[in-house]
């Protein structure tokens, strides 16, 4: 469906050189004005998060051990306890008794449900007051001071930035900040949109991401 026939909504549009309102932005109702779906969210950050593991644990069992072929003694006789291998788990040397495997702890998530739960997310955002809109958010070279003095005139010291494009300057400005990050529209995941206080986004960044999104 074409973006223009569908219900539309306003979003505060602030200044980055000032803090201050400075108009509206007309977004998408269908993109920032759903019901959060809990359950579809936690499925999808659940899935991107196992995505990023490993899975490379690995240890051996008894089988796998080298060595331990040969009974160490003999049944009975011995006054000893009885034993078949030198490999037994409890034995120093021996195998673990439930090893570890290598494992892919991927889930697979498809494009509609992973599109609704970004549309829930970001629903939730502009309902909460956590999403931002400006202008603009750009530096005048890769210095973490200027980068924090922006956030200082939007009055939040915790944020997601999400601008249209990859910004170098701005990147290299925040990549040394625990409390932010940056990210362009194509690289946006919902851990990052979920573990932030804030997310501010460009003007252009919304237009862009209704597009993926529509």
């Amino acid at each position: 469906k074409l973006l223009s026939k569908v219900a539309m909504m306003d979003l505060k549009l602030i200044e980055l050189s000032t803090g201050k309102e400075n108009g509206t932005v007309s977004v998408s109702d269908a993109l920032f004005g759903v019901d959060f779906n809990e359950a579809l969210v936690h499925q999808v950050v659940t899935s991107y998060m196992n995505g990023g593991r490993s899975g490379t644990k690995g240890q051996k069992n008894r089988a796998a051990v080298r060595g331990g072929g040969a009974k160490p003694w003999n049944q009975k006789g011995t006054g000893r306890a009885r034993a078949g291998t030198s490999r037994n788990p409890i034995w120093v040397g021996g195998g673990r008794a439930f090893p570890g495997h290598n494992r892919d702890f991927s889930q697979k998530v498809n494009r509609k449900m992973y599109r609704g739960a970004m549309r829930s997310i970001f629903s939730e955002l502009q309902r909460a007051g956590r999403l931002i809109v400006v202008d603009d958010f750009k530096v005048e070279a890769p210095k973490t001071k200027e980068f924090n003095a922006k956030l200082a005139t939007l009055n939040v010291s915790d944020a997601l930035i999400v601008t249209e494009g990859f910004d170098e300057y701005l990147y290299l400005s925040a990549r040394n900040l625990y409390n932010a990050e940056v990210s362009d529209v194509a690289g946006i995941d919902p851990v990052s949109l979920v573990g932030f206080q804030n997310v501010v986004m460009t003007q252009a960044a919304v237009k862009r991401l209704e597009e993926q999104l529509a």
